[in-house]
């Protein structure tokens, strides 16, 4: 039987479909669900830069107004650094989860800029976490921030995560990005283990009837892994660094395709949520047989099977493509569908 063990980010996993960020990962028994389906890993469901931050400044609010009305006020309270800030119901949950299953959790942060908030990235591998997954989801508005000046900012910001704590990273990142590999290749020198392609960016829509602005969620589809399989494709090899395939993955083929471009890993939502956890036990029986079809002894041998570094044509995956697919477009059947009405007389 064709073995499915990986290594993502130190990590030593059954098979490589994880269970990434989603509703899924919030409870005690969904967490035991997804173990006993069959994910080799669950990542936690993420804590914000912005909740952490908010319920610091509203403590510090209640905690210090007034005290400048009496003098002896001034030492009734303790120094705010002596009070636990933040929303411990994340970290006592992720405990919770990390006691109840046995395989690794992966902790989530999801933030944009260093300060005070990352310290939570220590109380998290305090709770147990084997991982942290930084989330880097932000879209900037501002036309006088550049883009060097984002890159340093995030940056900076794995470096400092890094420098907290010692269970390994992995960054969680955008597509967006002038010059991805050099990025990638900067975060890694900051302490990067690993990263996960891509982040969806969910988009709002517009309530015509409310005149508001309205969250709108979709689903991913097995298309949207086309983008990270390209990069995990270009980018194998050429750093030292895991590399996780998200958005899209939803079959059995889609898994194989990641594996085979370079990923250590695949990472689920959509199609956990769509079918449930059961839908992952289907998935592992068809990748072991489709390796034992095609004479695949192992996860390993697969990996980076096709990526830019070992296929026959490289520029394939590069703006070469763009060219050929233009060029191989079959105009003789794009007139034979059009309707051509008759000549005037």
């Amino acid at each position: 039987m064709p073995d499915l063990t990986t290594k993502y980010l130190g990590l030593e996993l059954k098979n490589p479909i994880v269970a990434s960020s989603s509703p899924l990962s919030k409870k005690v028994d969904s967490a035991r669900r997804l173990e006993e389906a069959g994910v080799s890993a669950i990542v936690m469901y993420s804590l914000f830069e912005e909740q952490i931050i908010h319920e610091s400044l509203e403590l510090d609010y209640y905690l210090t107004r007034g005290t400048n009305t009496y003098a002896e006020a001034l030492s009734y309270l303790p120094d705010i650094g002596n009070y636990s800030i933040g929303p411990e119901a994340y970290v006592e949950n992720l405990y919770q989860i990390k006691q109840a299953v046995n395989i690794p959790v992966i902790g989530s942060l999801n933030g944009v800029s260093t300060g005070g908030w990352i310290e939570y990235a220590k109380k998290i591998e305090d709770a147990g976490a084997d991982a942290l997954e930084l989330n880097i989801y932000y879209l900037p508005t501002d036309p006088d921030l550049t883009s060097s000046q984002i890159e340093q900012a995030d940056i900076t910001l794995v470096r400092d995560i890094c420098a907290r704590i010692t269970i390994p990273v992995g960054v969680k990142l955008s597509p967006y990005y002038t010059a991805l590999p050099n990025l990638i290749q900067r975060m890694v020198e900051a302490g990067a283990s690993g990263f996960v392609l891509f982040n969806r960016f969910y988009q709002p829509d517009l309530d015509l009837e409310a005149l508001e602005v309205v969250p709108h969620l979709i689903l991913s589809e097995s298309y949207e892994m086309r983008l990270p399989l390209r990069w995990i494709a270009l980018l194998y090899g050429k750093v030292k660094a895991d590399f996780a395939l998200t958005s899209g993955v939803h079959t059995s083929e889609d898994i194989i395709k990641a594996v085979m471009a370079g990923a250590s890993v695949t990472m689920m939502t959509s199609e956990l949520l769509r079918n449930g956890p059961r839908r992952v036990k289907t998935l592992q029986e068809e990748l072991q047989f489709w390796m034992e079809d095609n004479e695949y002894e192992s996860i390993l041998q697969m990996r980076g099977s096709m990526s830019q570094q070992s296929v026959a044509e490289p520029s394939a995956f590069e703006r070469a493509n763009y060219i050929k697919v233009l060029s191989s477009y079959n105009e003789r059947s794009e007139f034979s569908h059009r309707v051509i009405p008759p000549r005037s007389t």
